[in-house]
């Protein structure tokens, strides 16, 4: 169990260290992510109002109908790009990415890549 504690008190370390550099503005908001086991979450926030602008996971029902499986890279991709999509009909072209205490690949990178492809500038 001590074991477990220290690997989550690691992750919050490199999570709040991240944050301290990264924050959204209006004019650039953050694009976090979260991962799973199972499924990935994005969200493009708005740090100086402290409201959620876009939200894109392998939990929405668009999504989850095309995917049988929500916690691999096809599933990152596809939330990368839904993402994008709904940021640009928000209006939101530039965003700052937050990894949020992930390694850059994997999933994380897949969605990130996808997300940069379908129009969003990091």
């Amino acid at each position: 169990m001590k074991r477990l504690i220290e690997k989550i008190a690691r992750h919050e370390r490199r999570k709040h260290r991240i944050r301290r550099r990264v924050n959204g503005t209006t004019e650039r908001p953050r694009l976090t992510v979260f991962r799973s086991h199972k499924n990935i979450y994005a969200q493009i926030i708005d740090d100086v109002v402290g409201k959620t602008l876009v939200s894109a996971s392998t939990k929405d029902k668009a999504t989850a109908a095309d995917l049988g499986y929500g916690g691999n890279r096809a599933a990152a991709t596809k939330v990368g790009n839904t993402l994008a999509e709904k940021a640009i009909q928000a209006g939101i072209k530039k965003v700052v990415f937050d990894r949020n205490g992930y390694a850059y690949h994997g999933r994380i990178r897949e969605l990130a890549d996808a997300a940069r492809k379908a129009g969003l500038e990091f």
